[in-house]
């Protein structure tokens, strides 16, 4: 078993600032209430070497995540069902890209969108998301799994007015790299307990409306380790590096007719053994999407 089971990251409610880590254990079923106090420590490395536990209250929920200064890779066509509903054939290799750092949002956030991406289709991908556990390059698919820390939650959020190829080229990081396009959380569960499930179930609800429905081992074309042995080829990817493995089909531009996010949007994205990302969806001023 690695370091953790099922880790949280969060700031305390009694001082606000200071973030803490904390594992919940293989039980653990819920995360703990704001004002509850649970056992924690002020750092990963603390975590890691259990020295220095403290007593935390726990206040804001934070992404699982040891450094949250670092790009956020994502991949695309990654699902059988979502290359479909596009048109697209599935590639040799995934297409990869990153969002910036200022592009990481907390699960339970709300998500403040500018009159910009408000009025440029803004659409969601419910996505598994893994954490790279250490440096790693040129690693092999065999390899690849050692490196992966734990798994997660994802919304690739994206723009899709900027995905055509008449405005940027067709391609993608323009499209999904504004602020706070990247929530992730609300837990990073260990390989061993993500490997316990046999079937892995991604559902993406908006407002309680059921519109992406996938079965993650059956649908995604490349692995979490043959997505993270591709990207390293020729590269360095850091130690604590989050990385997006694709969507499911059922995504706002390809419905009929199209749907895409609006203000007060309620986003749920549920995955098999690790919970839900939640947030919340804010236009300026309570404005529609101009489309």
């Amino acid at each position: 078993m690695g370091p953790f089971s099922r880790l949280i990251c969060f700031e305390s409610e009694v001082r606000s600032g200071p973030k803490y880590f904390a594992d919940l254990g293989v039980e653990a079923s819920a995360i703990p209430e704001p004002g509850t106090s649970i056992q924690a420590y002020s750092s990963f490395d603390d975590l890691l070497q259990g020295k220095d536990q403290v007593t935390a209250t726990v206040g804001k929920l934070l992404s699982p995540l040891p450094r949250e200064d670092l790009p956020i890779y994502s991949v695309g066509l990654n699902y059988r069902s979502h290359a479909k509903e596009a048109k697209l054939n599935v590639p040799v290799n995934p297409p990869v890209w990153t969002k910036p750092a200022a592009a990481l949002a907390a699960p339970g956030e709300d998500i403040h969108m500018s009159r910009y991406c408000a009025s440029n289709f803004p659409d969601w991908e419910g996505e598994l998301v893994f954490v790279t556990s250490k440096e790693c390059r040129d690693v092999s698919p065999e390899e690849a799994g050692s490196y992966i820390l734990g798994y997660t939650i994802g919304n690739d959020l994206s723009c899709r007015v900027f995905q055509l190829p008449a405005q940027n080229g067709g391609q993608f990081f323009y499209a999904k790299a504004f602020d706070k396009f990247a929530p992730i959380g609300p837990v990073l569960i260990s390989p061993e307990i993500f490997q316990q499930n046999k079937e892995v179930k991604i559902v993406t609800k908006i407002n309680g409306q059921v519109m992406q429905d996938g079965d993650i081992k059956k649908d995604m074309v490349f692995s979490p380790a043959q997505v993270l042995s591709f990207m390293s080829q020729s590269t360095t990817i850091p130690a604590y590096t989050a990385v997006m493995t694709g969507t499911p089909a059922g995504v706002g531009a390809f419905k009929t007719p199209r749907r895409f996010l609006n203000h007060e949007d309620v986003v749920d994205i549920q995955v098999t053994g690790i919970g839900v990302l939640r947030n919340r969806i804010l236009f300026p001023e309570g404005r529609q999407a101009v489309l």
